[in-house]
């Protein structure tokens, strides 16, 4: 059984090669797969191995003190669903190119859980009576694998195209407390961020993503799969692969 793990954490590292040098080494040593990026904003892992060899690696992960918080969402396959181990070192985990979303300079954009989430799914409103707008802060071919029924989806193809497709839409969010996600938590982060920066108050991230929410709560209120960017393709609601080569 392999064991998949998505994880990311927002703080300051001042030699990004230097902390990935070591992640490639000590991943390598215990023969992980999978992408890991390192920016001067922070690190973002997909790494999947024998479950012993992935619990040493982020143990030894957390020993960095910059590190230790990190957040790990696990899932199993019975293929190694990476060819191959990649680090490497870009401006920031995820590309955004917007100044007003660093988590490095602004607080962390306020959370929803998603046992919360789940409630106000179910009862149509937040607990302050405001109807609920699900903001998919991910691209087209992942929302085409699914996402929250009734969510605001956006026809875009990159990240960094989701201030522009979502001006067209601001006014009529703006008596709606608005929840934005994403596949892991990452990119609903920042888009949330963002949001506040330019003055959309009402927005909240879902904290730890779709993943985090089936790993919490299953897929209630969710239709379809999550895409994930390896050789499974896309999970669903019990983090099941949709292909696993193995099985």
């Amino acid at each position: 059984m392999i064991v998949n793990t998505a994880a990311y954490h927002f703080t300051a590292i001042a030699e990004p090669q230097a902390l990935a040098d070591a992640v490639r080494e000590r991943a390598q040593a215990l023969a992980l797969k999978g992408s890991v990026l390192v920016a001067p904003e922070g690190i973002n892992l997909f790494l999947a191995g024998a479950q012993d060899d992935i619990e040493a690696f982020y143990d030894w992960l957390r020993a960095d003190a910059r590190l230790q918080a990190i957040r790990v969402k696990y899932s199993h396959s019975q293929a190694m669903p990476f060819a191959r181990l990649k680090v490497k070192v870009k401006p920031e985990i995820i590309s955004f190119r917007r100044e007003d979303a660093s988590p490095l300079v602004a607080p962390r954009a306020p959370a929803v859980a998603p046992e919360v989430l789940l409630r106000w799914l179910r009862q149509g409103h937040d607990d302050a009576g405001r109807r609920v707008v699900m903001l998919d802060t991910r691209n087209r071919q992942e929302v085409e694998h699914g996402t929250f029924a009734g969510a605001l989806t956006l026809p875009i193809t990159s990240f960094t195209e989701l201030p522009q497709a979502l001006a067209e839409h601001r006014d009529a969010l703006a008596d709606a407390t608005v929840v934005s996600f994403c596949t892991g938590g990452i990119r609903c982060e920042k888009a949330a961020l963002w949001m506040r920066a330019d003055g959309m108050d009402n927005v909240l991230q879902l904290d730890g993503g779709i993943l985090g929410y089936f790993e919490a709560v299953g897929g209630e209120g969710y239709e379809g799969r999550c895409f994930v960017f390896d050789e499974r393709v896309a999970l669903d609601a019990q983090l099941r692969p949709l292909r696993d080569a193995a099985a």
